[in-house]
C-alpha cells in the first residue's frame, strides 16, 4: 500500500498501526528524510513534487508509483484527501477510498462547516461572518477569528484584547478569504472518529485530550465513551454520503458536545487501533472492496497508550493481525500473549509483556563491534577517569615506573621533603 505522505503524525502512526501486521508499506513525499523514513516498517520512499506547489505533477506522481509497484491500496493521511477528490478524473485506476469533491467542500471550509452544522441542527458555538473590519468592532471579548481555509491552527486566532484584535486584523483579514468569528466552547477537547461507506457508519471512536502539545494539539489521548458525538457524527456522513475517513473536532461537558472543526480525513489513528478500533486496517479493507459488516465497531473505554512511536521506534499498541504470516503467530498456544485473541505488540523493554513478546518481531541488533573514533574516546575517558592503583610487587620484581599512572602528556615531579629522625 501507499500512503499518501510520510512527513505528518498521522502518516507516522498509520504506520504504526499496519506495520506489525505485517502490511508492505511505501509512501510518497518530497522530502526523502521524512519521518516515517527511518521506520523500520517502511519500505521505501518516493520522491514527488510538493502537492501544493505542483499538483498535476503530484497526482502524476501518484499514478506513476501504482503502476510501477503494484500498489493495493493508497490511503490519504493528509490534505492530499482532498486532492485526490478533485483530481479523481486524472487518477483513473488508482485504488482509493475518498468521498467526492462537493462533499468536501460542505466541510473542507470552516465556514461551509458551521452553516452545514446549522442545517443539521447539530450543537456548535454561535458564529457569524465576517465582512469588515467594523463587524469585529461590534463582538465582546473573547471570541475566535478563524479563516475558511488552515491546517495545524495557522489560520484561527483568539482575540481577547484590543491588541490582539489588531494583530488578528492584519493576519487574517487581509487575505482574501472568507472569515468567521466565533464564540468560545466550554469544557474539555476531544475528538471523534469514523470510517464511512458511500455514507454508512461502519466504525467510530472517540477520545478526550490528556496531555496538551504542539499547536496545542493533543499529545495523549484517552478513550471514552460518547454516544452522542458518535450519533452527530453517523448523522453528518449518511446526509454527505461520505465514503472514507472523517474527524469531528468538540468540547464537551458530560458528554455533551460542540463541534469547532471538521478534518475530512483520518487523524492521528493510534488510540483508536490501542483501543481496538483499527481505522488504517479498516480503510485498507473498504478500499479494497470488502463489504464490511454491521454494526459499527466501537473501540474499549480507558485505554491510555503510551506515544505510539517511543524510543528506538517502539510501538506500543497491541493491533489484530490480518496477514498470513502473521496470522501463524497469533495462533500460537495463549499463554504465549498478553491477551487472549491479540499478538503480543513492540512493547517498552522494562515491561513484563516485553519479554514475553518476542515471538512477533525481532528486536533490532546493535552493532556488534563499535567504531575506532568510539573506541579511543572510551580508551581516553577511561584513562582520565578511574583511580590510579599501584600494582603489587613481589620481593625479586622491580616495582613498575610511577608514569603508568600518570595520564598522557604528564610529567613527574619530584619533591623533596625533610624527615625529622626521632632521637
Amino acid at each position: 500500500m501507499l500512503l499518501s505522505e510520510g512527513s505528518s503524525l498521522t502518516a507516522r502512526e498509520v504506520l504504526t498501526c499496519l506495520g506489525p501486521a505485517d502490511f508492505h508499506v511505501e509512501a510518497l513525499d518530497p522530502d526523502r528524510l521524512c519521518i516515517d523514513r527511518f521506520s523500520r516498517w517502511m519500505r521505501k520512499v518516493h520522491a514527488c513534487p510538493r502537492p501544493g506547489a505542483d499538483p498535476v505533477g503530484y497526482l502524476d506522481a501518484v499514478k506513476r508509483v501504482v503502476r510501477d509497484r503494484r500498489i493495493d491500496v493508497v490511503l490519504p493521511t493528509h490534505e492530499q484527501a482532498w486532492l485526490f477528490a478533485a483530481g479523481a478524473p486524472l487518477l483513473s485506476g488508482v485504488p482509493l477510498a475518498v468521498a467526492d469533491v462537493a462533499s468536501f467542500d460542505r466541510v473542507q471550509s470552516k465556514v461551509e462547516f458551521a452553516r452545514l452544522l446549522d442545517e443539521l441542527r447539530l450543537p456548535q458555538p454561535r458564529w457569524r461572518l465576517v465582512t469588515g473590519r467594523g463587524d469585529l468592532y461590534a463582538l465582546s471579548f473573547p471570541y475566535w477569528l478563524k479563516s475558511a481555509f488552515s491546517t495545524a491552527g495557522g489560520g484561527v486566532r483568539l482575540v481577547s484584547d484590543e491588541r490582539s484584535r489588531a494583530n488578528a486584523e492584519l493576519e487574517l483579514l487581509d487575505v482574501d478569504m472568507p472569515v468567521m468569528a466565533q464564540e468560545p466552547a466550554r469544557g474539555q477537547y476531544a475528538q471523534v472518529q469514523a470510517l464511512f461507506d458511500h455514507g454508512r457508519l461502519v466504525a467510530a471512536h472517540t477520545s478526550v485530550q490528556t496531555g496538551t502539545g504542539i499547536g496545542p494539539s493533543a499529545a495523549a489521548r484517552s478513550s471514552v465513551d460518547h454516544p452522542i458525538a458518535r450519533r452527530h457524527i453517523g448523522l453528518l456522513g449518511e446526509a454527505l454520503s461520505w465514503h472514507g475517513g472523517l474527524t469531528l473536532d468538540y468540547l464537551h461537558e458530560q458528554g455533551e458536545p460542540s463541534y469547532i472543526e471538521c478534518n475530512p480525513r483520518m487523524v492521528e489513528p493510534a488510540n483508536a487501533a490501542a483501543s481496538g478500533v483499527n481505522l488504517p486496517e479498516l480503510q485498507v479493507r473498504l478500499t479494497a472492496g470488502e463489504r464490511l459488516p454491521s454494526p459499527p465497531r466501537t473501540g474499549r473505554v480507558g485505554w491510555v497508550p503510551p506515544h505510539p512511536a517511543g524510543p528506538g521506534g517502539r510501538s506500543a499498541l497491541s493491533l489484530r493481525v490480518r496477514s498470513p504470516a502473521a496470522a501463524a503467530t497469533a495462533a500460537a498456544p495463549s499463554n504465549s500473549r498478553p491477551c487472549s485473541g491479540i499478538p503480543p505488540a513492540r512493547l517498552p523493554p522494562c515491561s513484563s509483556l516485553a519479554r514475553r513478546s518476542h515471538r512477533l518481531e525481532e528486536r533490532p541488533k546493535w552493532p556488534a563491534k563499535r567504531s575506532r573514533a568510539t573506541r579511543s574516546r572510551r580508551r581516553r575517558s577511561r584513562r582520565w577517569r578511574l583511580p590510579c592503583r599501584r600494582p603489587r610487587t613481589s620481593p625479586d620484581r622491580a616495582a613498575p615506573s610511577q608514569d603508568r599512572c600518570l595520564p598522557r602528556g604528564a610529567r613527574p615531579v619530584a619533591l623533596a621533603v625533610e624527615i625529622p629522625l626521632a632521637e
